[in-house]
């Protein structure tokens, strides 16, 4: 086992300092500590050796934790992930702290500890989510990164330089010379010992613009002259408004003057161009470290990627580029590009599901294809968000799928997909679930009656219930943030057919986004004060540690109501969903009821921030005719009201209520 291996390499220093959040300490934990405020010092030795020991005495000894978890059970329903409970991480934030205690945060300190985020403090952060009844950790990409063309000090983990390797930012000094690869290994290990499953995002579309592969395959990328690179570009279409384009809207845009000249810029790989100088020069050069000489050897340089829609604002994607899936152009492209044209982007070349050409690139999508198959078999790990797998061809998302359920067929794929309409049609495509919106419209008390009461109601898969996301901003920097913090979680942690998340940083009430891609501005970076040493940094770019010290009060209320949410889990999943109905109603009391023949919640939220609402729940029109104890959850506790028929409630602004139905008979 790898976690027993890395608990003989820990060596206790009889010195405490090493300094934690306090919060990382787990209450059972006796060894030496001494407190100060909000932080902890140990023996790192001590610390991360006893937290281990703590995991592996919850093992058995007859069990791969380096299988999945269903592999484990020998289970293939997929299933589990509708009454999942997750949290997103972005490992290197996500583990990251100040550990000498004083001065500015570095990533290696002058003690030698690694301060940027590490698969060991990642395992020794797992007693702390079990407090949540987090049974699934969602990773942010852990395959080793660019550090070219990087939007701020460290490379963006989108930016994949290697498919096949764990980013060496991940390993921790304290094991000396372990392989950054058996620590995240360790890591799968210890989730599934404490019953976590562990899911990657995993990015089939893209690679970052000196990715390794280019020195074995660059007809696999598309190229441009290093001269155009300043003025490079999504052509502009003036006619159109911000979209995906249409098959007519698309052959139209062929004769646009804008994209004329933008095809013109693209250029034949080196490779293809001169066999002979391509050759001489892969001999030369540093696997690692050769996209500067292949610029200045061949005048050539990857394209940037951009967005698949029309006039979309988004600047270039400057740190990434697209791998190249098919050999010929779009259809699309029939008799509106010249015979010699260099392979190029454009909208319906990066929308390849709904504009494909016509001889696919087979080498690649084997390659493609085969990535998972290695995490499963080296690592174990549960599922994926499939990153831009919308974009996919409809084959090349098949065998990836088909690929990694022909090992395990309890692997669980979730769609980046934010449209509620698009479910039905990723459900028929083979996901177990869709990102959503959650995080767009329950912020928005003048949407969440909406999302609430048709749109969680009628989707065709499960989705991911979140109040924020690695993407948007974070709830507590939301206008009404104080009353949001609490209000949206509990909305998402009983929606229904939501996936409960809490997302890394929100459990304390952390300010600053991790990233601007979703329902951001530039403003949104500056979240925190203007001494803070962190203001103005993004996770997704720079060093970045969670504001730990602040974070008692939210991290109880999120392990409260996900200990709730778990009393309750298999009545939200598996129940019969019915709509409250109250005496009065104007769309600002979002409801749900989930009823089994024994049992029932109810749930109402007030949307109004600023009035309390007072109404009556109708018992007999929201079930059925019904006798039962009615009990409602207040302070922490189970408030038993009596046998009831119609519920009378007052409801803070903002605030929410959750009743629990015993049926001593039930008749309809």
């Amino acid at each position: 086992m790898y976690l027993t291996e890395m608990r003989e390499s820990l060596r206790p220093s009889e010195k405490l300092n090493y300094c934690v959040p306090l919060l990382w300490v787990p209450d059972w934990y006796d060894g030496s500590v001494k407190v100060s405020g909000g932080k902890a010092f140990v023996d790192p030795g001590e610390f991360f050796g006893k937290i281990i020991e703590w995991i592996l005495a919850r093992s058995d000894k007859s069990i791969d934790y380096n299988q999945s978890i269903c592999l484990q059970r020998n289970e293939i329903s997929r299933d589990w992930i509708k009454g999942a409970t997750i949290y997103g991480a972005l490992i290197r934030s996500t583990a990251a702290y100040n550990h000498k205690g004083f001065g500015r945060f570095e990533q290696d300190d002058v003690l030698g500890y690694r301060e940027s985020g590490t698969f060991l403090k990642m395992i020794a952060l797992l007693p702390f989510l079990k407090k949540f009844r987090i049974d699934a950790l969602y990773l942010l990409p852990v395959t080793r990164s660019s550090n070219v063309f990087k939007k701020g000090e460290l490379g963006s983990p989108y930016a994949v330089k290697d498919f096949m390797k764990i980013d060496d930012i991940y390993h921790d000094p304290l094991l000396d010379d372990w392989k950054v690869e058996d620590e995240f290994a360790a890591l799968v290990e210890a989730s599934h010992i404490l019953g976590i499953r562990v899911l990657t995002d995993f990015i089939p579309r893209t690679a970052a613009r000196d990715s390794n592969l280019i020195l074995q395959h660059p007809e696999w990328f598309y190229w441009i002259r290093v001269e155009d690179l300043y003025e490079y570009a999504p052509p502009r279409i003036d006619d159109l408004e911000f979209k995906i384009p249409e098959y007519h809207e698309m052959r139209a845009i062929y004769n646009y003057p804008s994209v004329i000249k933008h095809l013109k810029r693209f250029e034949f790989d080196p490779k293809t161009s001169d066999q002979r100088r391509w050759n001489e020069f892969v001999k030369k050069v540093n696997d690692s470290d050769f996209i500067s000489d292949l610029v200045r050897f061949f005048g050539l340089i990857t394209a940037p990627g951009f967005s698949d829609w029309i006039n979309d604002p988004q600047p270039t994607w400057d740190d990434i580029t697209f791998l190249r899936l098919y050999e010929d152009h779009p259809v699309t492209s029939a008799g509106k590009v010249q015979p010699n044209q260099p392979p190029y982007i454009l909208f319906d070349v990066i929308k390849a599901s709904k504009f494909p050409g016509e001889r696919p690139n087979i080498e690649l999508w084997n390659y493609i294809s085969s990535i998972l198959p290695e995490y499963q078999k080296r690592y174990g790990i549960d599922g994926v968000r499939l990153d831009m797998g919308h974009a996919l061809p409809a084959d090349l998302e098949h065998l990836i799928m088909k690929e990694a359920r022909d090992i395990d067929p309890g692997f669980v794929f979730i769609a980046e997909e934010f449209d509620f309409s698009r479910a039905e049609h990723a459900k028929k495509a083979g996901y177990d679930a869709i990102i959503g919106n959650s995080w767009w419209m329950l912020p928005r008390p003048e949407k969440a009656y909406e999302f609430y009461q048709n749109i969680a109601t009628s989707t065709a898969l499960p989705f991911i219930a979140a109040a924020e996301t690695a993407d948007t901003p974070r709830i507590a920097s939301r206008k009404n943030g104080e009353i949001l913090r609490y209000l949206v979680p509990y909305m998402c942690a009983f929606a229904p057919s939501g996936i409960f998340f809490i997302n890394s940083g929100q459990e304390v009430a952390e300010r600053q986004p991790m990233n601007l891609g979703l329902d951001n501005s530039f403003q949104g970076r500056f979240m925190l004060n203007a001494e803070d040493e962190f203001q103005g940094k993004l996770a997704f770019f720079d060093h970045y540690a969670l504001h730990w010290e602040d974070g008692q009060d939210m991290a109880r209320f999120l392990r409260d109501l996900s200990h709730l949410r778990s009393q309750y889990r298999s009545l939200i999943c598996n129940g019969t969903y019915r709509p409250v109905y109250f005496d009065w109603q104007d769309g600002k009391t979002a409801n749900a009821s989930f009823w089994s023949e024994q049992e029932g919640i109810i749930f109402v939220a007030n949307l109004d921030l600023d009035s309390s609402r007072r109404v009556k729940i109708e018992l007999d029109k929201t079930i059925g005719k019904v006798e039962g104890i009615v009990r409602r959850f207040c302070s922490g506790s189970w408030e038993t009201l009596g046998l009831l028929e119609v519920i009378d409630v007052e409801i803070e602004p903002g605030a929410t209520a959750l009743f629990h139905i015993t049926r001593l008979e039930a008749s309809s």
